[in-house]
């Protein structure tokens, strides 16, 4: 992911990689600091764990080569979510949300302190969405403002016109299509499948409004995601 790390001629977009100065000279220039965050899960049986992680970092890292009227940094990537539904998948790192929502909170707030007002959020993982939102209220009300916003929000359209899957999901046509784009030697061409099923202990209508919540009660034999028996609320 860091190929765009400074080299000494090339222009510098990464924040852990500024100087003092830099800081102190990139602040009174109106500056946009561009936070990643994502996640670090299993993503079918042929792409990379960080997938979630490295599409907003890689947009944001293209955007910020771009512009030249303002000083546009991307923030070191939070790339750590709330996938705790994938925990029976080998590689899945989770963190609890009280966790999550306090690092972000850290994070952005510690941004805003260091003089740099205008921030996005760039999300590459639908779990995180909410938690970001309720970050973006809760800075509010000290009266730090950012925007937050999922990456795929931008290409709505193209994603829902075609014949092409229109849900961004795990290692699906989309994740797959932007890795191969990407970084194609991270993607498994001898093991693109498509994936087991994932069971839900509600019917159709009622799973819409659980999301990811209910797939902690996926059986292991079934998915080989850690939950326990049938949902109660059947």
């Amino acid at each position: 992911m860091f190929n765009v790390s400074y080299n000494g001629g090339n222009k510098k977009v990464l924040w852990q990689e500024l100087w003092r100065h830099e800081f102190e000279e990139a602040v009174d220039k109106n500056p946009i600091v561009v936070v990643p965050t994502g996640s670090i899960e299993q993503h079918g049986p042929h792409c990379s764990a960080d997938v979630e992680i490295s599409i907003p970092f890689f947009i944001g890292v293209s955007e910020a080569q771009q512009v030249d009227d303002f000083p546009d940094f991307v923030a070191s990537p939070v790339w750590w979510g709330l996938a705790h539904y994938n925990k029976g998948f080998p590689g899945t790192i989770s963190l609890r949300a009280e966790t999550y929502l306090h690092l972000l909170e850290d994070v952005c707030m510690s941004i805003w302190e260091d003089g740099f007002k205008r921030m996005v959020v760039l999300n590459g993982h639908g779990e995180n969405a909410a938690p970001n939102r309720v970050i973006r209220d809760i800075l509010s009300e000290q009266n730090v403002f950012i925007i937050t916003y999922r990456w795929w929000d931008s290409v709505k359209n193209t994603i829902k016109s075609g014949d092409s899957d229109s849900n961004v999901g795990d290692g699906g046509e989309w994740e797959t299509s932007s890795q191969l784009f990407l970084r194609e030697q991270l993607v498994s061409k001898l093991h693109i499948a498509g994936d087991v099923p994932l069971t839900s202990p509600f019917d159709p209508k009622t799973g819409q409004f659980a999301t990811s919540a209910e797939r902690r009660q996926d059986t292991r034999d079934r998915t080989r995601i850690t939950g326990g028996g049938p949902c109660p609320c059947n």
